[in-house]
């Protein structure tokens, strides 16, 4: 199931894209940085494990056509653990395809790629998805995700929803 939501997604995507002009080239106009900061909670088993989820996003976009953003993210999320266990993180590395109706107010999109885990034992990473809502203007975004990292153990899917914020800088 969860296949086929991501598949009718992109294949949604990619019929949209194709029915608008696309931007030839990338310039300070239709290209940029995204960095910010992010807080969550975590959801799921995880919730037994861990209190509180805090990251750095970083992304770069470039404006695909006048409503979708197409780009590369990153970052890092810290898992802070509850009861004196051990802290975790997760490296995401993906895609990032988002939808803008409009240049200034609401926007949707996800993330899609591969996180690695750190300092965790026995397990690499994992598939993730962070589909994401919120608002933007020129210069900052302001949304609220759900995040997960699929991993062999469907018991131990990393999992939060947050709010995250980030900054535009223009190259």
């Amino acid at each position: 199931m969860k296949r086929l939501m991501i598949g009718a997604i992109a294949l949604f995507a990619t019929f949209q894209l194709a029915a608008q002009k696309t931007n030839d080239e990338i310039n300070k106009k239709n290209s940029w940085l995204k960095a910010g900061l992010s807080a969550g909670v975590p959801v799921g088993d995880l919730s037994n494990y861990s209190s509180f989820a805090a990251g750095l996003e970083l992304s770069g976009q470039w404006m695909a056509t006048k409503n979708w953003g197409l780009g590369i993210a990153s970052g890092y999320t810290n898992y802070f653990a509850k009861n004196g266990g051990k802290d975790f993180g997760t490296i995401p590395v993906g895609l990032l395809v988002r939808y803008y109706p409009e240049s200034k107010g609401f926007f949707a999109g996800t993330d899609l790629g591969y996180s690695f885990l750190t300092n965790v034992s026995g397990q690499t990473g994992g598939f993730y998805v962070k589909p994401q809502l919120g608002y933007h203007n020129y210069n900052w975004n302001f949304y609220g995700f759900y995040n997960q990292v699929f991993l062999k153990s469907p018991s131990s899917d990393v999992q939060n929803v947050g709010i995250a914020a980030t900054y535009n800088i223009r190259f």
